[in-house]
């Protein structure tokens, strides 16, 4: 066997085998001699077909047959003797077996890149830090305490507090617009949650009460052909509801499944505590990796950011099944090409920092991982754990998380990290 490696663009390569082309016939003639046993031939008996008429009916697919065992057999031995390892499947590309002493046959495929991962001293990430206050929590039971509130219809004029059901109709120019109307809508006057105006206008109204609204879009309206423009709504308020707010006591707990106020209270405080770390983790794991890609540039294989990509819409059209929302199969994965390129490229800069520093995980590392995830699963925590113990592929991508967080504590001790406080607010967003 001789082989010969040539570079293509990029990360491409190809390889060219040669044999001996001996090693072509006797596998061609082993498979039409397996063929001549078997094979059936209008007008003559099976076993009996003669040699030209069989060359005649199967020859080319015999010489494609032969063709394909020997690439299969001799590929791993051939990419070997070049000392190369490749990235993708490689594809056979040309044969040569007619008029030659020799069956030489070509395959193309790409490499991944040769990585040297830049200084990490010199890189600068910007990270954040935050801790749950006394404050964040009493926010957060008053939201329970707002959710939990009922309503008692009244006879009286609409103030701040109040719920109101209306229907509405909105208007631009007096034509109707879409997602402009609804029937029986629900809002809470004083929570801010309508356009400029709209609220404001429901304000002092009673049952039965027909109105127009003038209310604004803001400039930075989702919806762009409504950005900035007035509308007029036409709204008839069918019932105004009183809040009954229940106090921050153990019958609002046992609202919410809880057996008393400080279990509750706990529990929600636990939850906070939780919920902000693991959103800082990813903010910056998020600026850190990005620094990171910033200073290190290099090409990778073609094939593994189409698997990536398509890796990433089979996920959005699984979970818009799981939300009844149809796939009409024309979604392009070239929607995802940029971010399953720097997926692509961050699992390699991943790798090679794991393996020049050996970072790998502990066992117990990777258990306090599954104990961490577990606790979103209240009573299945067991086993969720016991789930994920039970097959070591599935292990073993709790070991690519710890390993991946072990990378990102490496690069932070050596960079230079400027922190930023911030609050619970800012990180987490509005939490009703």
């Amino acid at each position: 066997m001789k082989t010969s490696l040539n570079t293509l663009e990029g990360l491409k390569r190809s390889l060219v085998v040669e044999l001996p082309i001996d090693t072509f016939n006797e596998k061609t003639d082993k498979i039409m001699q397996n063929l001549a046993k078997q094979a059936r031939v209008d007008g003559f008996r099976k076993g009996k077909v003669p040699a030209t008429v069989l060359r005649q009916r199967f020859g080319a697919n015999a010489k494609a047959d032969a063709t394909n065992e020997i690439v299969t057999e001799t590929l791993p031995e051939a990419l070997a003797d070049a000392q190369i390892s490749p990235a993708t499947q490689p594809s056979l590309t040309k044969v040569e077996s007619e008029d030659s002493d020799n069956f030489i046959y070509t395959i193309e495929f790409e490499v991944f890149p040769e990585i040297s991962v830049s200084s990490l001293a010199g890189l600068t990430i910007d990270q954040i830090s935050a801790k749950v206050t006394e404050e964040d929590e009493e926010k957060s039971l008053q939201d329970l305490q707002d959710r939990a509130t009922e309503y008692k219809s009244v006879k009286r004029k609409s103030k701040e507090g109040d719920r109101l059901i209306i229907d509405f109709e909105g208007l631009l120019e007096g034509e109707s617009f879409e997602g402009g109307a609804a029937e029986g809508f629900e809002i809470i006057l004083g929570r801010g949650a309508m356009i400029d105006g709209f609220e404001q206008g429901l304000i002092d109204v009673a049952s039965g009460k027909e109105l127009e609204i003038k209310a604004t879009f803001p400039e930075d309206y989702h919806v762009e052909n409504l950005a900035g423009r007035e509308a007029i709504f036409k709204v008839k308020v069918n019932e105004v509801g009183s809040p009954k707010q229940l106090k921050l006591d153990d019958e609002l707990a046992n609202k919410y499944g809880e057996k008393d106020f400080e279990t509750m209270k706990t529990r929600i405080a636990n939850q906070m505590q939780i919920e902000l770390a693991s959103r800082v983790e990813q903010q910056n794991k998020g600026t850190t990796f990005t620094a990171l890609l910033e200073a290190n540039s290099f090409e990778v294989p073609e094939a593994s950011i189409d698997a990536e990509a398509n890796n990433m819409l089979k996920d959005m059209e699984s979970r818009m099944e799981q939300q009844g929302i149809p796939s009409n199969n024309k979604i392009s994965n070239d929607l995802f090409k940029e971010e399953a390129t720097r997926r692509v490229k961050l699992g390699l800069l991943v790798n090679k920092i794991a393996k020049d520093y050996e970072i790998k995980p502990e066992k117990e590392q990777v258990d306090a991982k599954l104990k961490e995830m577990s606790m979103a699963y209240g009573e299945s925590a067991a086993q969720m754990i016991e789930w994920y113990n039970s097959d070591p592929s599935r292990l073993e991508s709790i070991e690519s998380i710890v390993v991946e967080q072990l990378v990102v504590e490496h690069i932070t001790s050596e960079a230079r990290v400027n922190i930023k406080e911030k609050t619970f607010q800012e990180i987490m967003g509005p939490q009703n």
